[in-house]
């Protein structure tokens, strides 16, 4: 038998039972995108469609234990990180990056709800941004990015809001940065700000309440697509393709904001 390698892309975020978000929406994006996923959970959730009941983040020895074991059998080609509510997680996670130095990392600073609702707490998001400096690229939604260059958190409503903000983060913290402008009323345009200046990613809006999960989705198609060998900009602009195939098939689910359909190409 031909032996097969595939591109092997971790995630470090939390579970979501009902299977939209978090780690499971993240594997199941990994295998539509062609790479092998791992995961490293920081939270058990008890969520629907309709919200989320109950939240139990693991604690950091389980994290710690989790990362080496990925790292030392599996090294991944790349990391997506999500939600992460806890400083002294954050910490762990920090110490880990530092040691083990993969070469893709994308965060998603899961902070900021799609209702504008806070997530994590202040401490949490300050410990955050130290994570900054160790990614490629960090995608924050409107209201995150206006939260993390110390605005109001409706401030970022136009694309010259996205672009001088994202530009903030990105002279502030060194990584690249992916303004999600799915708040942009009747668009799907997203931003990224790098050395090279701004590049623009416009999409069709989807006419569909079930987005539970597209934070995590995109971003990690994008480090499935980073693994891969694409560039970023490349990386970005399949992810938002598959994410807007995910949109479209109409699945509907649930009696609230239901999930994406991940596996619409088969």
């Amino acid at each position: 038998m031909v032996e097969k390698k595939l591109k092997a892309v971790l995630s470090i975020a939390g579970s979501d039972s009902s299977g939209g978000a978090g780690i499971q929406a993240d594997l199941k994006t990994f295998i539509a995108n062609g790479v092998y996923g791992m995961s490293a959970l920081t939270a058990v959730t008890a969520q629907n469609t309709l919200g989320v009941k109950a939240v139990m983040d693991v604690t950091p020895d389980i994290l710690a234990a989790q990362l080496d074991a990925v790292f030392e059998d599996i090294p991944p080609a790349a990391v997506k990180i999500g939600m992460v509510s806890s400083t002294r997680l954050i910490d762990v996670i920090d110490n880990r990056l530092k040691t083990y130095k993969p070469q893709h990392v994308v965060l998603d600073p899961v902070m900021i709800s799609t209702s504008g609702s806070k997530l994590i707490s202040d401490d949490a998001i300050d410990a955050l941004k130290k994570l900054f400096p160790l990614a490629e690229l960090i995608t924050p939604n409107l209201f995150e990015l206006a939260v993390l260059t110390d605005q109001p958190f409706d401030a970022v409503k136009t694309k010259s809001d996205m672009e001088r903000s994202a530009r903030m983060l990105f002279e502030e913290y060194g990584c690249a940065v992916l303004a999600k402008g799915g708040h942009l009323k009747s668009v799907a345009t997203d931003l990224l700000c790098t050395a090279e200046g701004f590049q623009w990613f416009f999409g069709v809006h989807v006419d569909t309440k079930n987005t539970h999960g597209t934070g995590c989705t995109l971003s990690s198609a994008i480090a499935a697509n980073l693994a891969k060998g694409l560039p970023m900009i490349k990386s970005i602009g399949s992810a938002k393709k598959y994410l807007t195939g995910a949109l479209s098939t109409g699945l509907s689910l649930g009696h609230g904001c239901g999930p994406l359909d991940h596996g619409y190409m088969w």
